[in-house]
């Protein structure tokens, strides 16, 4: 049934290159990590631009008044719809705010401050579910889905990184055969992080990839492997049709696999971020969200929206460039890192 699953010959343009060293030598730079800098610290940093329009915003807010009333209620509002945490979201949150204020359960503006802050964190945590290796899988295989410039293949990177930290073993997939360098890139992470690389020549099919990467892994008894894929947009249903092959064609090996879903989101992005989350799981069952870039965006609040509406763990967040700027999401560390001074 699936033609690539028969031997290739030596010369075939489509053999397997395994490779953990690249003829580009990477920086280094990145990988050494500032342990003097905790990660609550490197959180509140990321989040700087949307602190800056909300959670400083906000606390202005609340400063020097004694009453909530309506007045006050619509300026959070305001707030809260400016940093997209979305209309449903702020809703919600306003909605609680004025049913206390209404059975008397908010003495005064600092009440309120925070009352909505334990409100914030009480959509998060039901999204707080650190990825978990399952032994049972091995390997586990993690398929990492996305469009084009959501950082995919610089996310699966600093996974890799993370699980070796963990002392997990780690092998890649160089899936994403048809962006010019993409193959080099992940290459260039397998160097960074001492793991090697299941990559074809540009063009090859991507589930051959992903199978043969597959084979390689249980072969070496590797416990996670992690695969790429090409981006592409959430309407392409051509496109889309090729992730659901993928699925197919481990399940050849596996039936259970692959065994997480992982989809990367560009938090900048905004609203949009969440459309594609939605129609993504549509296609794919999305069992976990990476966001990242939100030290780049003054819209951090879309991951309210996100967790409100689709209930998708948060497997990871990302808040800066360096190898270590990806970590585990935390609801609580999270709101508390918005809205620290």
């Amino acid at each position: 049934m699936f033609d690539f699953l028969k031997r290739k010959k030596k010369s075939d343009p489509l053999e397997r290159i395994e490779t953990s060293a690249p003829l580009v030598t990477p920086p280094q730079e990145d990988i050494h990590v500032n342990k003097s800098t905790g990660f609550f610290t490197r959180l509140k940093q990321g989040l700087a631009k949307t602190r800056a329009t909300f959670a400083t915003g906000m606390a202005n807010l609340f400063l020097g008044k004694k009453e909530l009333n309506q007045d006050l209620l619509n300026e959070i509002e305001m707030a809260l719809l400016s940093a997209d945490v979305g209309v449903e979201t702020t809703d919600q949150l306003i909605q609680t705010l004025t049913k206390k204020l209404a059975r008397n359960e908010l003495n005064d503006t600092q009440a309120a401050f925070q009352c909505l802050q334990e409100e914030m964190k009480a959509i998060l945590r039901p999204c707080t579910a650190p990825l978990s290796i399952l032994s049972e899988n091995k390997p586990y295989v993690i398929l990492v889905i996305g469009i084009n410039g959501s950082g995919k293949t610089t996310t699966i990177g600093k996974l890799a990184n993370h699980f070796k930290q963990n002392q997990i073993n780690v092998m890649l997939a160089a899936g994403d055969t048809f962006r010019a360098a993409a193959i080099e890139q992940l290459q260039i992470w397998g160097t960074r992080n001492q793991v090697p690389v299941i990559a074809q020549q540009p063009g090859a099919d991507t589930a051959a990839v992903i199978y043969d990467a597959m084979e390689a892994a249980k072969a070496r008894h590797i416990e996670v492997l992690i695969a790429d894929t090409a981006g592409r947009l959430h309407t392409q249903s051509n496109l889309m049709a090729e992730l659901q092959k993928v699925k197919r064609v481990l399940a050849k090996i596996d039936p259970s696999a692959p065994h997480e879903t992982l989809i990367v989101l560009d938090a900048t992005l905004g609203q949009n971020a969440l459309t594609q989350v939605k129609q993504f799981n549509e296609a794919m069952g999305v069992t976990g969200i990476v966001l990242t870039k939100l030290d780049g965006t003054a819209k951090g609040g879309i991951i309210f929206a996100i967790a409100k509406q689709t209930k998708i763990p948060i497997r990871f967040i990302g808040v800066g460039e360096g190898i270590q700027d990806l970590r585990p999401f935390q609801a609580d560390d999270f709101v508390d890192a918005l809205f620290a001074t």
